[in-house]
């Protein structure tokens, strides 16, 4: 502070020298009025020496820049806040915010792009310290569409060099059912539909591993199969009031999408459990449908090794299940021959209609989709069979050695 004589609006003698950018200013702490004003200078060379620049090359044109920067780390500050991660991680969500903003390949995307860009450093900052925390929680918060977002994420981890591990299934189950709203009661959730949340996690986490072990996970897209196994273990911990209560109406409750491939994820797990039921001895005797085996998933799941051994052929059946249908070879005896076929059926499918183990396939090889057609051959392809005569220049083309070519003039010289 430096006392300069008086204010003339306000006789004020608190004048305060103030440094706007880089130019200097003489300023009333009482009323704000400028007394007077300095050289405007760069922060580079120009300023050391204080002399007059023009405004485009002063620091000036960089309060837009700062401007974004500063809402953008607001930004990324308070997403942080409102996820309630540690201060590491909203430091280093800081920091890739303001590499990003730095990187040529962001400084002309849409405004609506650099607002997300925040979430996607967030995103990335909570995989990389193996926080479970989903691209639709950061979506839903950020009221951004899902296509968007993964486009610019994928940008930030492609210019950046940025690693991302991928997201376990079981931090992924357990993130899904946080969101769930039947582990509180409320007036709008029956007292029955009211679930303990570590039961359903810990079950619907036995679900998904059997969904893995049985081909089910591989190649989908997680969210309807953790879904699918949600509404199955919820069933399964009191069937008898839930039994009732369809797919739609638990995701309802539950206050989460239902995803459409969420129906065949649940028709598949069901189909799996109704087979490792027919092996359950004390199940043998009840007509299992796909609404019974609910009740008793949890002896399933207790004996899941054991009746997926039974159930299908794994590891060291598979020899033997794909050596049954060759029962009826030459070698083998003539009423093995005459069994091979009954009502022009083959043998294999006569075991499996007997409940026999059959391998354990992915879904596509079990029910393939139909084929597209090709389109047809012109007449030059129809015509080439693959039996035409190779010249020599371009047999030679494909020789690139010295014994090479040295083999095959001795195999010219033998005909």
């Amino acid at each position: 502070m430096a006392a300069r004589g008086c204010c003339p609006s306000c006789g004020s003698a608190a004048l305060v020298e103030d440094a706007h950018y880089a130019q200097q200013q003489l300023v009333c702490a009482a009323c704000g009025c400028v007394l007077a004003e300095g050289l405007l200078t760069t922060t580079y060379t120009e300023e050391e020496h204080l002399r007059e620049v023009a405004y485009s090359h002063s620091t000036g044109q960089k309060e837009q820049l700062s401007r974004c920067l500063q809402r953008g780390i607001r930004r990324v500050q308070d997403l942080c806040k409102v996820l309630q991660l540690p201060t590491v991680f909203e430091e280093t969500a800081v920091s890739y915010f303001q590499r990003a903003l730095q990187h040529t390949s962001f400084h002309l995307v849409s405004l609506e792009k650099k607002e997300l860009l925040g979430g996607c450093c967030v995103f990335v900052t909570c995989r990389q310290h193996n926080w479970p925390l989903t691209m639709g929680t950061i979506c839903s918060l950020l009221y951004a569409k899902q296509e968007l977002f993964a486009s610019v994420y994928l940008s930030l981890q492609k210019e950046l060099g940025l690693s991302v591990p991928a997201l376990s299934l079981a931090d992924l189950v357990k993130t899904h059912l946080n969101s769930f709203r039947l582990f509180q009661h409320a007036a709008d959730i029956p007292a029955s539909f009211v679930e303990d949340k570590e039961k359903m996690v810990t079950r619907t986490m036995q679900i998904v591993e059997l969904a893995s072990e049985t081909w089910l996970v591989t190649g989908r897209h997680p969210v309807p199969i953790v879904t699918a196994a949600a509404f199955l273990s919820w069933q399964s911990l009191q069937p008898v009031a839930r039994l009732t209560c369809t797919f739609a109406r638990f995701c309802k409750l539950a206050g989460v999408d239902l995803p459409p491939p969420a129906h065949l994820r649940l028709k598949e797990l069901l189909e799996i459990l109704l087979r490792m039921a027919s092996k359950l001895a004390w199940l043998r005797v009840f007509n299992m449908d796909k609404k019974t085996v609910v009740k008793h998933i949890g002896d399933l799941l207790q004996h899941r090794i054991f009746l997926l051994k039974n159930a299908f052929c794994l590891e060291d059946e598979e020899e033997q299940c794909a050596a049954a249908p060759s029962e009826g070879s030459p070698g083998s005896p003539p009423a093995a021959g005459g069994a091979a076929q009954e009502n022009g059926r083959p043998l294999e499918g006569k075991r499996q209609r007997e409940g026999s183990p059959r391998p354990l396939l992915p879904p596509c090889l079990i029910n393939p989709r139909k084929r597209l057609r090709t389109a047809a051959l012109s007449a030059s392809d129809s015509a080439i069979t693959g039996d035409e005569p190779i010249s020599d220049s371009e047999i030679e083309q494909y020789l690139r050695g010295p014994e090479e070519i040295r083999a095959f003039r001795k195999a010219k010289a033998w005909q």
